[in-house]
């Protein structure tokens, strides 16, 4: 199957849908349906997406909101890839640690925004709340992909007496990377709804900021704008993820198909 045979399998279903959205809301409007009000045809929505994205928006809200969400999720993959590792070779600290984990990461991040208000301040509580929140698939996917290592590896690597930084970064790391990136992925999606939620609540600018101000000001053509900015982001930074996996893991043919597949929606 070629390149142009999956970009239209992938996105025919899209584009379909959105001329029904069209055609359906079009024909409402023109009915004088007052329901139509809550959903305006995509024609109007990106017209005005286009007025708020490209205004100073970008700079006072777009640019902060994603400067957020990345650099938690940054910090997050950091704490959660070390922490990872060395917690994934050691059964006797994950046999400690392993409740505690279970029971931090069953807590829905949401839950905790109030405690970051009270502890940081509503204006300051969107960073911690997007770590707490992504670090534990990073963190989970990491500790079982360096209890993963192969056997063979092992003796091997015992055999040629590697000292522990050699071990670590050229026999550990490199069979963890799979699931280290899986859990990259289910983060970064984390991130992005943690980033709006906790905007949504205290802050000065943001995507969810600007969500709320649209409800209030009774704007739902620019409500549907954020949303359509919050869904081409999440495509966006999923879709760069996944071409960094497949370069990076490229030496393992197997997951490199595998990934290309999933990037292209094959």
């Amino acid at each position: 199957m070629n390149r142009v045979t999956r970009t239209a399998q992938r996105w025919v279903v899209f584009v379909v849908a959105v001329g029904l959205w069209e055609l359906v809301t079009q024909l409402a409007k023109a009915a004088g349906a007052e329901k139509s009000f809550f959903f305006p045809p995509p024609s109007e929505i990106a017209l005005t997406a286009k007025d708020l994205w490209f205004s100073s928006a970008f700079g006072d809200h777009i640019v902060p909101g994603i400067s957020r969400m990345l650099g938690g999720w940054a910090l997050a993959g950091v704490i959660g890839i070390a922490l990872g590792i060395l917690l994934g070779r050691s059964r006797r600290a994950m046999a400690y640690l392993g409740a505690v984990f279970n029971f931090l990461r069953s807590i829905p991040p949401p839950l905790l925004v109030p405690f970051f208000v009270a502890a940081v301040g509503p204006t300051n509580m969107q960073f911690p709340t997007i770590v707490f929140g992504a670090i534990w698939p990073v963190l989970l996917n990491t500790v079982d992909g360096a209890r993963g290592v192969d056997a063979t590896k092992v003796e091997t690597a015992r055999v040629f007496r590697l000292s522990r930084t050699q071990w670590t970064f050229g026999v550990v790391l490199p069979s963890a990377l799979p699931k280290v990136f899986a859990g990259l992925r289910l983060s970064l999606s984390i991130a992005l709804i943690l980033m709006v939620i906790s905007e949504l609540i205290g802050s000065a600018n943001g995507i969810g900021n600007q969500l709320v101000r649209a409800q209030r000001d009774y704007e739902p053509t620019a409500m549907w704008a954020w949303i359509v900015l919050l869904g081409v982001l999440g495509y966006l930074f999923n879709t760069l993820l996944l071409v960094l996996e497949r370069r990076v893991l490229a030496w393992q043919p197997r997951h490199s198909l595998e990934t290309q597949a999933l990037a292209t929606g094959g």
